[in-house]
């Protein structure tokens, strides 16, 4: 149910009134209103205990990207080493005679053994894990229901991309690099369209919004800033976490705008109306359509990347590993280990990019729906999975969105600077 907006929050570090701003963020007559004071009690309101929980998980997940690339390079040399890839394609060779077919029958194969091989790592990461730092909801078998979605997902829409781009570099060998980005980039674009409306409802159900003190306030938001939607969708997301999150998502006639129920039950109406303008943000200054301009470059450098070291490995190890040449499936390992060393390298780039664009959505979310107090709120609660207040260069290499600190002081700076025009309806909020 959705919390209403006097319901008294307890919270430590301050004085904090009935709405859960804190003393030193309210507006009081004579005393010019300090963004840095205001920032600072907002980050006292979380308690140590909580906040010595989030920098703990944050931090670690550093240790678990850099191993997660690890343990999948291992695995994927090991494949290559053992002679397993060259038994897949021989397997699928001696199936059917169909090259595409051949390369289904590899990547099925595949599939399955990086799973198998994975799945330990993954059991901790992404179910152990998450569990220890209360962030997850589902039991086990849900969870393994899940993943098994997932996988016949990676099999089917992944096989028919891996036959696409296998079929395109036996037919062009001396220009695949430049189709193969081609085909990368249409399926990308592909993926945008279809998961809103087809991949998220095989795993979460999706139902219209039926709660009008909500569903109305964000359609009058959505009329405003000119996106065509006529609905608002929940998500039940608290089935597999206590993450809070919204979503303005679609292109080429399939917007649409969806809460998490999280969004819903754990926070207020201005804290819903603070993040759906930030999701809005993404859509009016088309966010979507830049993403995709940035991943087309990164997709193309990615293949030229990938020509030139398959090249160079090849080269020397081609034999060893019974890898034919580019067109043959056994060396899809060896393939998915250079585009993870390309991935890793670049990863800071991405998170910059990322990072720039969350912060334009920021600042139209603030200039949209106008609660600075809702957004700073709603900020600290991520702060369940999002270290607060990192360094410098800690927050330039990991955080693909404004941390905490920023987002919360961003929005005490915008409070200061429409202080005169601050009405005092969203005062007593």
């Amino acid at each position: 149910m959705l919390q209403d907006s006097s319901q008294v929050i307890a919270l430590t570090g301050g004085a904090i009134d009935a709405t859960g701003i804190p003393e030193a963020a309210q507006f009081h007559p004579g005393v010019k209103f300090d963004p840095v004071a205001a920032t600072n009690a907002y980050l006292a309101t979380l308690p140590p205990a909580d906040r010595a929980r989030s920098d703990a998980y944050f931090e670690g997940g550093y240790w678990i990207g850099l191993w997660s690339f690890l343990v999948g390079a291992v695995i994927l040399v090991v494949l290559l080493r053992t002679g397993w890839s060259r038994k897949m394609r021989e397997r699928a060779e001696r199936s059917t005679r169909l090259r595409p077919l051949q390369t289904f029958l590899y990547w099925i194969q595949f599939s399955l053994v990086l799973y198998l091989l994975t799945y330990p790592w993954s059991l901790y990461v992404d179910y152990i894990r998450e569990h220890q730092y209360g962030l997850a909801t589902q039991d086990f078998a849900g969870w393994m229901g899940d993943e098994a979605k997932a996988l016949v997902l990676s099999i089917v829409l992944g096989g028919l991309a891996i036959v696409t781009l296998y079929g395109v570099v036996r037919r062009v060998p001396r220009t695949w690099h430049i189709w193969g980005a081609v085909v990368g980039i249409l399926f990308t674009v592909l993926g945008v369209l279809i998961t809103p409306v087809f991949i998220t409802p095989l795993f979460n159900k999706v139902t219209p919004l039926t709660d009008a003190r909500v569903r109305e306030p964000v359609l009058s938001l959505a009329r405003a800033n000119g996106i065509p939607a006529d609905n608002v969708y929940v998500v039940d997301a608290s089935r597999q976490s206590k993450r809070i999150s919204a979503n303005v998502s679609g292109l080429l006639g399939t917007t649409r705008i969806s809460l998490n129920d999280n969004l819903l039950n754990r926070t207020s109406l201005p804290e819903i109306e603070a993040v759906v303008g930030h999701e809005m943000g993404h859509y009016v200054m088309h966010h979507g359509y830049k993403f995709i301009t940035f991943f087309i470059i990164v997709i193309t450098v990615a293949f030229a990347f990938l020509r030139w070291a398959f090249a160079k490995a090849h080269a020397r190890l081609g034999a060893a590993w019974s890898i034919l040449d580019i067109g043959d499936p056994a060396g899809l390992p060896l393939v998915a280990l250079i585009l993870s060393i390309f991935s890793f390298i670049t990863g800071p780039v991405l998170v910059n990019f990322t990072r720039t664009i969350e912060a334009e959505a920021d600042m139209f979310g603030l200039n949209a729906a106008r609660q600075p107090d809702g957004f700073a709120q709603t900020s600290v609660k991520l702060s369940e999975y999002r270290k607060l207040d990192p360094g410098p260069l800690e927050e330039w290499l990991f955080y693909d969105h404004p941390s905490g600190r920023q987002r919360i002081f961003a929005a005490m700076r915008w409070k200061a600077e429409h202080e005169a025009d601050y009405t005092s309806s969203q005062m007593r909020r």
